[in-house]
């Protein structure tokens, strides 16, 4: 993978210069800026560094490929877009073994593919990881219990705290009651202890 590196005045600019030789959106890319200080008698500039994310979303399929073949199973991918995260659907021949016990494998294997991103091109990329539509049906679950425990703070008028979540699982409940009659979602607690509190209004 080849990133395109250019200097500028401005970041704006330079960006703008690089999207335009390069036919490109900014949809379609990522990029990090540095400053580089002038030196005398000269101003400082920025150094623009753009990166497609086709290109980073194949080198994340490569990266899983590699990693679950190596457990000895086949596998295919299919890219997905929904919203603004891009979710990158796993097949094998042993989809329970990449989900693992309350998906935690499939949660692990979305870490590394995003930490070695990170790593390697300095880019935090919105991916996600699916087995089996396993994530649609958690959301399911997780709208489903959602609106249980708001009716129940709803007829008891008392607070009730949900278990440790993710952010994608916490928005999912957020989003799920925000036109909820008579029930407010706040999240309290710091990562990897962040939770939801759903409150009478």
């Amino acid at each position: 993978m080849e990133p395109i590196i250019k200097e500028g005045k401005t970041s704006t600019e330079v960006l703008e210069e690089i999207l335009k030789e390069n036919n490109l959106t900014e949809e379609e890319i990522v990029y990090t800026t540095k400053e580089n200080k002038g030196k005398l008698f000269k101003g400082s500039t920025v150094t623009v560094t753009v990166i497609k994310k086709e290109e980073l979303y194949n080198e994340a399929k490569a990266f899983l490929k590699e990693i679950i073949e190596g457990l000895g199973l086949e596998v295919n991918f299919e890219m997905q877009k929904r919203d603004e995260i891009t979710i990158i659907k796993i097949f094998s021949n042993r989809n329970a073994i990449l989900i693992g016990k309350n998906g935690q494998t499939l949660k692990t294997l979305e870490l590394l593919v995003k930490q070695m991103l990170n790593a390697k091109y300095g880019v935090n990329l919105r991916i996600m990881l699916d087995v089996e539509n396993y994530r649609k049906k958690k959301e399911r679950n997780l709208e489903f219990l959602a609106k249980k425990m708001a009716k129940e703070v709803v007829k008891t008028k008392t607070e009730i705290h949900l278990e440790n979540m993710n952010s994608y699982e916490r928005r999912i409940i957020h989003n799920c009651l925000t036109n909820f009659k008579g029930v407010k979602t706040e999240s309290e607690g710091t990562e990897p202890n962040r939770h939801i509190v759903i409150k009478p209004e």
